[in-house]
């Protein structure tokens, strides 16, 4: 049984966490794209700790920026300030990301884990990423929230890993996906 003290400690982190959001959202209107054209996109992720982190990244990258389709507040803390730094557009459905994205002339790629799909996919290694990339990565536990036979156009990428874990956590799978554009476009660019 969790103590009334414990709840509120968790009541008010959340009030704080909440605060930090909207504080960090407002001033991410005047966030810059980065100097890679790539962009990720977060698909229905649960707001904890791997939304932040993978903001993180981008900016390490230098991501374009990030689209994030249904995905609820989060605590930017962990981001360590890249929330307000990398562009994030925000989206209620993947369809009207992904229509924005072709318009837009990306080459859209979804992570899939090696236990899905992995036959239909090409290793994120042997493949000649697009300058216009867009890497789509799906719910933690759920996937992706759209039928692939609706984007037929979307490629299938993995990651190789020689472990007996099914997957790899969606933070360290997108920063591995965002290392490889930066290798294969010019690791040196500044």
């Amino acid at each position: 049984m969790v103590s009334r003290q414990a709840r509120k400690k968790d009541e008010q982190y959340l009030i704080q966490a909440k605060q930090r959001y909207d504080k960090q959202r407002q001033r991410n209107v005047m966030a810059k794209p980065g100097i890679h054209e790539f962009v990720v996109v977060l698909d229905h992720l649960k707001g904890g700790y791997n939304v932040p982190k993978i903001f993180r990244s981008a900016e390490a990258f230098g991501a374009h920026s990030v689209h994030l389709v249904n995905v609820d507040w989060f605590d930017p803390a962990p981001a360590k300030g890249a929330f307000r730094k990398v562009p994030a557009k925000f989206y209620d459905e993947f369809a009207s990301c992904y229509t924005e994205l072709v318009n837009k002339g990306y080459t859209l790629y979804m992570l899939v884990a090696e236990s899905e799909d992995v036959l239909e996919s090409s290793c994120c290694y042997d493949v000649t990423l697009g300058v216009r990339s867009a890497f789509i990565l799906g719910h933690e536990a759920y996937g992706h929230s759209f039928d692939t036979a609706d984007y037929p156009q979307i490629k299938k990428l993995s990651i190789p890993h020689f472990g007996s874990v099914e997957s790899l956590n969606v933070s360290i799978a997108a920063s591995i996906v965002m290392y490889e554009y930066v290798r294969q476009h010019n690791a040196g660019k500044k």
